[in-house]
C-alpha cells in the first residue's frame, strides 16, 4: 500500500489534456447517510454495479487509515456549511487494491429551512496520475542523488590529487570542511568542482589553494560572497 499522502497535483495531472481519467457521479442524502453511486463510482471501490449499498460507513472503511479522518472530516464540514468542497485521498477497494480518487462536491438545500439536504458531485480516479506523478518526483530525486555523488567524487578527486591521500582521507577534508561552514557536502562539493572548473587556471590547484577555498569558500555565482566558519562553539559535529 503506497504510504505516501497525496496532493492536489494528483488531481492536476489527471485533468491535464491527454489524460483520460474515471469520473463517476454521487449523491449523499445527509440525513440517512445513504448514497447513491453511477456505476463509475462503485467500479472504483472494486464493486460491481449495485452489488452494495453504498453508506457514509462502508465509504470511510475503505479509505486509507492516514486519510481517513482527514475525508470524514471534509464530509461533515461541507454538511454543515453547504460550502464546496475537494479533496485527494486514498482508498483500499474491495479486492485490497490500493487506488487514489478525488471527489468534488457541493450542496442542495431545504428551501424552506435552508439546512442542508444533499451533497452531489464526482469522484475521479487519479490512482494512474498519482503514481505518474510519483514516478517523476522518484525519478528526478535519483538523478539529483545521482548529481550530487558525481560532485563529490570529483571534489575527493581533486584533493586526493593536490593533498597525495587516500579517498577516505579527502572525504574526511571536505566533511570537516562542511561542519565547519554548516554547509551541506554534497554542496560544499559543489561549489568546489564549479571553482576547480574555472578555465583562468594555469595549472592544478595547489593543496594550499584548496585549503584556503575550504576555509571560506566562494558559491558559484555570487564572487563577492564569502562563507566563512562559524565560531567553533557553533560548529555541527
Amino acid at each position: 500500500m503506497n504510504g505516501s499522502r497525496p496532493t492536489e497535483q494528483a488531481l492536476e495531472a489527471a485533468l491535464a489534456p491527454g489524460h483520460h481519467a474515471p469520473v463517476g457521479r454521487y449523491r449523499l442524502d445527509v440525513a440517512s447517510g445513504r448514497w447513491s453511486w453511477s456505476d463509475e463510482v462503485f467500479v472504483m471501490h472494486g464493486f460491481s454495479p449495485g452489488e452494495i449499498v453504498p453508506t457514509t460507513e462502508l465509504i470511510l472503511s475503505h479509505k486509507h487509515p492516514d486519510d481517513r479522518d482527514r475525508v470524514d472530516h471534509v464530509l461533515r464540514a461541507a454538511a454543515a456549511t453547504g460550502r464546496p468542497f475537494s479533496s485527494v485521498h486514498r482508498i483500499v477497494d474491495a479486492h485490497g487494491a490500493s487506488r487514489t480518487l478525488a471527489v468534488t462536491g457541493q450542496a442542495r438545500r431545504d428551501p424552506t429551512s435552508g439546512a442542508v439536504t444533499e451533497l452531489y458531485g464526482y469522484f475521479i480516479d487519479v490512482t494512474e496520475a498519482s503514481r505518474e506523478d510519483a514516478q517523476r518526483e522518484a525519478t528526478a530525486s535519483i538523478r539529483a542523488a545521482a548529481e550530487h555523488r558525481a560532485s563529490i567524487e570529483q571534489a575527493k578527486g581533486a584533493i586526493m590529487v593536490a593533498f597525495g591521500i587516500t579517498d577516505d582521507e579527502a572525504f574526511d577534508r571536505l566533511r570537516t570542511a562542511s561542519n565547519q561552514l554548516n554547509v551541506p557536502v554534497r554542496e560544499l562539493a559543489t561549489w568546489l568542482v564549479d571553482w576547480l572548473s574555472d578555465p583562468s587556471w594555469a595549472e592544478a590547484p595547489r593543496a594550499e589553494d584548496i585549503t584556503d577555498f575550504l576555509a571560506a569558500p566562494v558559491p558559484p555565482g555570487t564572487a563577492d560572497v564569502v562563507v566563512r566558519p562559524k565560531p567553533a562553539s557553533d560548529a555541527v559535529g
